[in-house]
């Protein structure tokens, strides 16, 4: 359990930030960019669900994503060492219950006949956001991973490529199974 009784420590005001490990690093490491926009996808998942409040199933789906984010940042903030005690970790079946609701949605909806322009219904909308911060995160955690002596577990990279897959398929479903999404006319303006 976590508990958190003070809020502000002064410790970062040198420029740097603790993690799990406890090893200090600066606030503009790319571990800490990394479950930083982990944080910002499930701020606007957090968003996403004042508009989803009438449709419990969906907002369910959303619920537990919101924590498996959680669970990836703690496993991105807790570097896999040699010789080190096992933390949390992003795994496999978390990748593999976002397929399964990936698929539950994308049975309902209809097929797309030209790609999707951010929009539709305010849930909509705001999935269209989260999924782009979304991919924003997996790029840097991506990065990160590439990055000698920064290891990061192939099931997080899995469950954020999953997951801006499952905001799309969300943002079709939240408008009206895609019968409200608005689409991309090629060369309409011109």
């Amino acid at each position: 359990m976590v508990v958190l009784n003070r809020i502000y420590t002064k410790t970062g005001d040198d420029g740097t930030t603790a993690l799990g490990s406890g090893e200090r690093r600066p606030k503009y490491d790319l571990r800490i960019a990394a479950y930083g926009t982990v944080d910002e996808t499930n701020a606007a998942i957090g968003v996403v669900r004042l508009h989803t409040r009438d449709m419990p199933e969906f907002d369910a789906m959303l619920g537990r994503i919101q924590n498996d984010l959680f669970d990836l940042g703690a496993d991105l903030a807790v570097p896999e060492r040699e010789g080190k005690a096992e933390r949390l970790r992003v795994v496999a079946s978390q990748v593999e219950r976002l397929e399964r609701d990936i698929d539950a949605l994308n049975d309902k909806l209809a097929p797309l006949t030209s790609f999707v322009l951010p929009g539709g219904t305010p849930a909509a909308a705001y999935l269209h956001v989260a999924r782009t911060i979304c991919r924003r995160a997996e790029r840097v955690i991506v990065e990160l991973a590439a990055q000698p002596g920064e290891p990061v577990g192939s099931a997080g990279i899995q469950y954020m490529n999953r997951l801006s897959d499952f905001l799309f398929v969300a943002s079709r479903a939240a408008n009206h199974n895609g019968s409200g999404d608005v689409l991309w006319v090629p060369g309409q303006n011109r």
